[in-house]
């Protein structure tokens, strides 16, 4: 299989796993308007909140790291800058997601 149709193929289904995902988010971030700092830290430190967040964040930068490498394919010429670029992103798009999901689980009330 060609490299670019694996990339399609895994931004379809980042994408789909992605819309449950972000809808409980968005439900959850509204419900958080009216909500204490103590009621908010003690929502995001039950394990299963913990866990959708996490795999939406992993979700998520994984979906935007491959949206972000397509427009590097497309518009970056210079081949060293796109793969500089592209290593940048992977690594950040790896290091972002760990660092959050490691603060959230150190949360605590």
């Amino acid at each position: 299989m060609l490299p670019a149709t694996k990339k399609w193929i895994f931004l379809r289904i980042s994408s789909l796993i992605l819309l449950p995902l972000m809808f409980w988010f968005i439900v959850n971030l509204v419900n958080f308007y009216d909500k204490t700092y103590v009621e908010i830290v003690g929502y995001l430190t039950v394990q299963p909140t913990k866990t959708l967040i996490g795999l939406f964040l992993v979700f998520s930068y994984f979906f935007s790291a491959l949206s972000i490498s397509e427009v590097f394919e497309d518009y970056i010429k210079d081949e060293k800058i796109k793969n500089a670029a592209n290593k940048a992103l992977n690594f950040f798009a790896i290091v972002i997601p760990i660092i959050t999901i490691i603060v959230i689980s150190n949360l605590s009330t």
